[in-house]
């Protein structure tokens, strides 16, 4: 009995030892699974003008290999190290090839055939949509923006200026409000271009700004404001930063000094909040220290290695002392979020604006970017469309995450990162983003999503005649231009007089200088007839920006065996905007015949999305009206025609026009269900020969399988 009784007590303490083993085992798992799910903070670091030939890693090191010791190089080696240890993206491009629709495009998650600002519209209002601020706000980031804005509008005074970032989802700011400030980085000297103004946040700070050079200001009021993050944050809310520098841009000023021994948290760049001396390099000479890699660098100037070389004119130990600081700077951001212990849980992105520039806006010593080849091997600088105006330099650093010297060729775009961003924020992107998320890709996990890549700009200049270029591409008109990018082929237009022009046609893989146009191969004759559909259902005229293609109607694309109908997805979740769903689970489907009011069916759905097509009876202007008891958003083919989300007011109805070829036209509607009640959704149109009315059914079609 005793026997049975002290074998019973084992063989429950053995269960209770596995039982509470087991228990132990699935918290732990647990915790591995709280631990993935915590949303990493981000830093997106983007310079002024800085091209993908000056990063070591992508050109400059190449070069140098290339040409020997003789001929000028630039020194990156911050950078090279982040791309050793992160990804290095060789195929991606700014929306734009200058500044204020680059950074526009970037903050909307929008192309510049949707973005509000346009062409060189600095100093426009930022539109009051979905920002990369506002969607991190809401997915529960504190968000910071730090540098260069230029986006504020020019209605109100300063500081209430009407998309002052405050205004546009970030919580702290500091930095250049206005674009034209940005070509002066000393505030409180102003010694080239005056006397500037710095705000933090609504308050002008610059009278206590004494020798601040603005790549290290930037710099140490990030690293102050992530430190003062960390000490205030006792949970895991992550926080959003825009690092946003305006170097190496417009006067090419020295720092006071070399930049701080160290690095992180108590070496470098440090903020010290005394008026006067706010900054620890805020001491020394203005625009005096010149980076000793260049101080006494020389050249062959003339390929002769017979002949003395030269020294570097000094507006090249300029460049390249500012594009240095900028690495330190990087090197100094990132030693501090390995200090904090936050580094694996940070991914931070690095890249441009726009190619290389060919202004220094210091009197008599222009420059001219081929003394490095800033521009890489390509064609083209700031102001065009050409792969060196557009091609960036990027790279992206998320350790344990992000494998170690990945090389990512897959095509993207700036606007990609809206929907990234979200994505690691565990939400879908806002469907008014024209972007796709770059995860699989800079994951290694699951299949990437094409991007859209796809650019338009205006500018009465021409191609610089440089030697390097082709003879084609020197001195050649810009006026209006057009990129589009279809897989490896990229299309190019300038100087576009109408929509008939034809595409030039590049395989920027094998041919990325652009040398060899094969529109005229027989071969390629469907994809110029594609890129020219592609371009105009990528797009909406804007009456700021005028193009000659504004009035040519989206033509219709090739029947199939259809029937009438509309397929219907339905999503489960509550979502804080109409969300992009290529990304999620559907949960039903079914079809419907129109969108007239209710939706029935489907009570319990977060979002749906109907596709289909709609037969356009006549060529013309067609106007679209969307109801909704939440939000919703109409694309036909990928044109965003209906914008019925942000800040949408119940059941109001929102409308937007398009010119359609007669026939069968691609539409998508993505619709946000209520919290409360019944579904309602409704579609309707006039056009020519039709008034105002619900869409009816024997237009809507969907392939017959």
């Amino acid at each position: 009995m005793l026997h049975k009784t002290v074998t019973s007590k084992i063989i429950f303490a053995l269960m209770l030892l596995v039982g509470i083993n087991t228990l132990i085992a699935q918290r732990n798992a647990k915790a591995e699974v709280d631990k993935e799910n915590i949303k990493p903070n981000i830093i997106f670091i983007l310079t002024d003008d800085l091209g993908y030939g000056d990063l070591g890693v992508l050109f400059q090191n190449m070069r140098a290999k290339e040409k020997g010791a003789a001929h000028p190089r630039e020194y990156t080696p911050n950078l090279d190290q982040m791309a050793e240890v992160g990804a290095l993206l060789t195929q991606h491009y700014s929306a734009a090839p200058v500044c204020a629709p680059s950074r526009a495009s970037l903050l909307l998650g929008q192309s510049q055939g949707h973005a509000n600002i346009r062409d060189n519209q600095f100093d426009k209002a930022l539109a009051n949509n979905h920002t990369l601020g506002s969607v991190l706000q809401t997915a529960g980031y504190t968000t910071a923006a730090i540098g260069k804005w230029g986006l504020q509008g020019k209605g109100g005074k300063a500081p209430n200026w009407t998309a002052h970032p405050l205004n546009r989802g970030f919580d702290y700011y500091l930095g250049y409000i206005r674009h034209g400030d940005g070509h002066e980085h000393y505030p409180k000297e102003g010694i080239y271009r005056g006397r500037k103004e710095v705000y933090e946040n609504r308050t002008n700070i610059a009278d206590d700004l004494d020798k601040c050079y603005t790549t290290d200001l930037f710099t140490a009021a990030a690293k102050k404001w992530i430190v003062d993050f960390k000490k205030g944050n006792d949970g895991d809310k992550p926080f959003f930063m825009y690092l946003a520098y305006d170097t190496p841009h417009a006067v090419l000023e020295l720092p006071t000094q070399a930049y701080p021994a160290g690095g992180g948290l108590n070496g470098g760049l440090q903020w010290l909040g005394e008026p006067g001396k706010m900054i620890n390099t805020a001491s020394g000479e203005v625009d005096s220290w010149m980076h000793p890699d260049y101080a006494n660098a020389t050249y062959d100037d003339d390929d002769d290695p017979a002949t003395a070389q030269l020294a570097w004119p000094e507006v090249y130990k300029r460049y390249a002392t500012d594009t240095r600081r900028i690495d330190d700077a990087v090197g100094d951001i990132l030693q501090l979020l390995k200090d904090l212990k936050i580094d694996e849980n940070t991914m931070v992105v690095f890249t441009s604006d726009n190619g290389p520039s060919k202004e220094s806006y210091l009197a008599n010593e222009p420059i001219d970017p081929t003394f490095f080849k800033s521009f890489g091997p390509f064609d083209g600088i700031k102001r065009d469309c050409l792969e060196g105006g557009v091609r960036m330099p990027t790279l992206a650093l998320w350790p344990g995450h992000i494998p170690a010297g990945k090389q990512i060729e897959t095509p993207s775009i700036s606007y990609d990162w809206m929907p990234t961003f979200t994505q690691m924020a565990r939400l879908p992107a806002p469907a008014i983003s024209d972007g796709v998320s770059l995860l699989p890709s800079l994951l290694g996990k699951g299949i990437q999503p094409e991007s859209n890549i796809y650019i338009e700009y205006f500018q009465p200049g021409k191609t610089p005649n440089y030697a390097d270029f082709i003879p084609e591409h020197q001195g050649r008109a810009r006026n209006q231009m057009q990129m589009v990018r279809l897989e490896n082929y990229v299309g190019l237009r300038y100087d576009i007089k109408s929509h008939n022009d034809p595409f030039e046609i590049y395989d920027v893989l094998k041919d990325p200088q652009q040398t060899q146009n094969l529109a005229k191969d027989p071969k390629l004759a469907s994809l110029q007839q594609k890129m020219k559909d592609k371009v105009l259902g990528s797009r909406i005229p804007n009456s700021t920006a005028l193009r000659p293609y504004d009035d040519v109607p989206v033509p219709a694309v090739a029947e199939g065996v259809m029937k009438n109908g509309i397929s219907w997805k339905s999503f489960k979740g509550d979502f804080p905007w109409v969300p992009e769903v290529a990304a999620l689970t559907h949960y039903e489907t079914g079809e419907v015949d129109q969108l007239n009011g209710g939706v029935n069916g489907v009570d319990s759905a977060g979002a749906m999305f109907f596709e289909g097509y709609i037969r356009i009876p006549l060529d013309g202007d067609y106007t679209f009206y969307v109801s909704a008891n939440s939000g919703a958003f109409l694309r036909i083919h990928d044109a965003a025609v209906v914008d019925a989300d942000y800040e949408y007011f119940q059941n109001s109805p929102k409308s937007g026009s398009i010119k359609l070829k007669a026939g069968l036209h691609p539409f998508r509607v993505y619709y946000k269900s209520p919290q409360k009640g019944k579904p309602s959704l409704e579609l309707e149109w006039s056009g020519p020969g039709l008034e105002r009315e619900t869409i009816p059914t024997g237009v809507f079609f969907l392939p017959k399988k």
